[in-house]
């Protein structure tokens, strides 16, 4: 088991995760971040999230994949 710590941000900058997930392996990691961009983009709000990006990083800070909202909502109709 691993942690592992989903940090998001966009042109105004940065929300850093202070706690952090423990994943068994890479697929859960990206399960977990697919989950949490869900929930953010399915909660009221008047935020364009498309502009937004999901990172995830190890203990050390070290980037270990990002996730753009935008893959997550598509294209715009």
């Amino acid at each position: 088991m691993t942690d592992v710590y989903f940090h998001y941000s966009n042109a105004r900058g940065w929300l850093i995760d202070p706690s952090a997930t423990a994943v068994n392996d890479l697929v859960e990691a990206c399960e977990r971040a697919d989950g949490v961009v869900r929930s953010l983009i399915m909660t009221a709000s008047s935020e364009d999230w498309r502009s937004w990006v999901l990172h995830v990083t190890d203990k050390d800070g070290d980037q270990i994949f990002d996730l753009p909202f935008a893959t997550v909502l598509g294209k715009p109709h």
